[in-house]
């Protein structure tokens, strides 16, 4: 298993990298926003299951393969740009299912599975996310002993830390709305979320 010395440091080290804001951290904020935490949770279990996709992956070496044909990678950071960038453009005219209606109790009518996917994509196609597990995850692996075991322990924390996080950022989202539709400022919050929305996008695709 893991040595309670290696998680002391690997704890701190990984929640301090998952609070440093990031494509998934605004995205989060982003949703928390305009739809609220409890719904914005379908986009954290889809960024999650992505996340530990990536953290197993650079391990095991799919990260290699991912090196060796850029183009791929590319493609998939592009198109998962371009949707954001569709969204937050919606979003910016009040028009779309992520964008808040006129009215103060309701909500936009976007689905889980579209959240769960939008959450997968931003975390897999981060190439960001794929250089930091691949530069810091292993230095804490013992090669002496069983690598299931840690992974498992590793990316379970991982995990916890980054929910904690999105938590935190969706949170956020969530206040910060409260105080602009108490003055009914939905346009000026949809344009709010809409240029976070685009301005991830933009950083997915040329990042």
């Amino acid at each position: 298993m893991i040595n309670l010395s290696v998680l002391s440091v690997f704890v701190p080290t990984f929640f301090m990298v998952s609070l440093t804001p990031g494509m998934c951290m605004t995205l989060s904020m982003t949703l928390g926003m305009t739809i609220g935490v409890r719904r914005a949770m379908w986009m954290m279990l889809g960024e999650l299951v992505g996340v530990g996709l990536v953290a197993v992956s650079a391990v095991v070496g799919v990260a290699t393969l991912m090196l060796r044909y850029p183009e791929i990678f590319a493609a998939f950071k592009w198109l998962g740009g371009a949707y954001l960038i569709y969204l937050g453009v919606m979003m910016w005219r009040s028009k779309g299912r992520m964008a808040i209606p006129d009215a103060s109790d309701a909500t936009p009518s976007v689905t889980p599975l579209q959240l769960m996917v939008q959450g997968f994509v931003t975390a897999v196609a981060n190439p960001k996310g794929w250089a930091f597990f691949i530069a810091l995850l292993p230095p804490f692996l013992d090669a002496g002993r069983p690598m299931a075991p840690q992974l498992v322990v590793l990316v379970g924390v991982i995990l916890t830390l980054e929910l904690t996080c999105l938590l935190i950022y969706a949170g956020g989202g969530r206040t910060a709305s409260r105080f602009l539709r108490r003055d009914g400022n939905v346009r000026l919050l949809n344009r709010v979320a809409g240029s976070l929305m685009m301005g991830v996008g933009v950083w997915l695709a040329i990042g």
